[in-house]
């Protein structure tokens, strides 16, 4: 069966459209059924490659993005589903997985999602269990055909077809919040992500600098820029980080607060601002674009196609229009003079100031980690000795994890997982100190280093773990493949048992084997 979606992009010689619904909250209000009709005109006018179908934006319940993603396919056009994962845990995401594989529904666009914000009688639990990398492996397994472990044997499911792809945000102000986000979309791709879609920005040296970084790492994946068609009102609400991860300057809100006293409230303005993007976009040399807009009508998307290929034959003196860089913003690579976007040379980092304190507590962590917590050092033997010899002695080994806990909830703010990811974070815990429990890199919602949830109140844990580590050289040590999820059997265990004794995610990953149990075989 083809997917006119996936074909799309995988040509070079095609610009992929995808076109964004927003079906809202309801099964048959006005916002699902004018989502339905945009859909079919869609079908009809035979330019819009996928429609994709958000899931729970800003953190509030909507309708499944699964199911109008079953009737759209009947339509005659691809879906792109969006599958985030803020409020299902891994067994929840593999049935969704199955259900969307039985019916066809093949394209994801996999992200960490909104963190929760409201519900039915208040805020609802955050859930992400796994996060984009883990999930992106988890779908790539099941394309192989997933195995399923057994008494006597494993067994394997037959292979899915999915098409998935990650999202990536590289409209970040500060170096920290830069470098984890392409840290962790090199997880994401090596985890099994098919395409990158850019979050929301109007800097098009942005835009580029993702090209950019792809081709100096190799990573021959195509990418969809992102276009918003932008009214005041939103635009007003992103300045502020109320829709996290979409970034509308002073500089452009200003502008656009000027436009709305036009005859028309400024909607042909927006109009050309999106169809002069889409020329840039295609310019530089994305695969895609990726639509969007509140209320947007077909005939405006429309408009946006003809004029934007109109005006892509002189789509280099455009890129002067769209100079919207954040006060003191990092960029990954020397600015172009000559062409307004970036060279091939990356920014000298090495004396760019910290953006977070590395802190007294991490010298302490790291000289403790130093002597007892790392392999062939000296002291590492005793512990792991003294940890086994305690092995099935039920008192003494809840009298060690007591002390131990009591220890880290003083330090670290503990959670219990017994899986403990301090090691990949810089002796930071993201159980605690990240309100979406990110083991893999930061979230697209921060703000000039603030946690999306905590805005001027928390620095974002992977700010600072990158902080923590630039102080002594070591950042790119975050430039690791994906860390696996927390394994909830080990749930209020000892995690410095379980590390010690080869039994968290850490051992295969530092050679630590398990040893031969003392406990007799009954």
């Amino acid at each position: 069966m083809e997917n006119k979606f996936k074909e799309s992009l995988l040509n070079k010689n095609t610009l992929s459209v995808t076109w964004e619904l927003v079906p809202g909250r309801g099964a048959t209000e006005k916002a699902q059924e004018t989502a339905i009709a945009s859909a079919q005109q869609a079908a009809n006018g035979g330019r819009v490659h996928a429609l994709t179908i958000t899931d729970n934006p800003g953190g509030n319940p909507a309708i499944l993005a699964d199911y109008l993603g079953m009737e759209i396919l009947k339509m005659g056009i691809e879906p792109l589903v969006h599958f985030t994962c803020k409020d299902k845990n891994r067994n929840q995401m593999e049935s969704q997985l199955y259900a969307l594989d039985r019916a066809k529904v093949r394209n994801l666009l996999v992200m960490t999602g909104d963190y929760t914000v409201s519900g039915f009688q208040g805020r609802p639990k955050p859930v992400f269990d796994l996060d984009p990398s883990n999930t992106l492996q988890l779908i790539e397994a099941m394309n192989k055909g997933l195995e399923i472990p057994g008494f006597k044997a494993s067994t394997f499911n037959a292979p899915s077809d999915f098409f998935a792809g990650c999202a990536v945000s590289p409209f970040k102000s500060t170096e920290a919040e830069l470098m984890v986000q392409y840290y962790k979309l090199k997880k994401k791709i090596q985890g099994g992500a098919k395409f990158v879609v850019t979050q929301l920005g109007y800097d098009v040296r942005k835009c580029h600098e993702v090209l950019q970084f792809l081709k100096i790492n190799k990573l021959d994946i195509p990418v969809v820029g992102n276009i918003y068609v932008l009214p005041y009102g939103a635009a007003n609400v992103m300045n502020q980080n109320k829709l996290p991860g979409c970034v509308v300057t002073d500089k452009l809100l200003a502008e656009l607060n000027l436009e709305k006293s036009a005859p028309d409230k400024g909607v042909g303005q927006r109009l050309l601002r999106a169809a002069k993007l889409y020329a840039i976009l295609k310019g530089i040399g994305v695969a895609g674009v990726h639509i969007g807009g509140h209320n947007l009508k077909y005939e405006q998307l429309e408009y946006i196609l003809d004029k934007g290929e109109e005006l892509f034959p002189k789509w280099k003196d455009l890129v002067k229009e769209f100079d919207y860089p954040q006060t003191n913003g990092f960029y990954y690579f020397e600015k172009d003079e000559r062409t307004g976007l970036n060279t091939d040379q990356p920014t000298n980092r090495d004396n760019l100031p910290l953006d977070a304190p590395a802190g007294a507590m991490n010298s302490l962590m790291r000289g403790m980690h130093g002597l007892l917590f790392t392999p062939n050092k000296k002291l590492f033997p005793m512990m792991r000795g003294m940890y086994r010899a305690t092995e099935g002695k039920k008192k003494t080994g809840k009298a060690l994890h007591a002390v131990e806990h009591l220890a880290k909830v003083i330090m670290l703010d503990c959670k219990d997982c017994g899986d403990c990811a301090m090691l990949d974070l810089a002796y930071l815990c993201p159980m605690s100190q990240c309100p979406k429990n990110q083991r893999n890199g930061a979230c697209g919602g921060s703000l000039d280093g603030w946690c999306e949830v905590y805005p001027k109140e928390k620095k974002c844990v992977w700010v600072r773990a990158y902080a923590r580590l630039k102080k002594y050289g070591e950042e790119t040590a975050l430039d690791v493949p994906p860390v696996p999820p927390a394994n909830w059997d080990f749930y209020q265990t000892s995690s410095w048992s379980n590390f010690f004794l080869g039994k968290d995610h850490s051992a295969p990953i530092l050679g630590i084997k398990r040893p031969e149990s003392k406990i007799p075989k009954s």
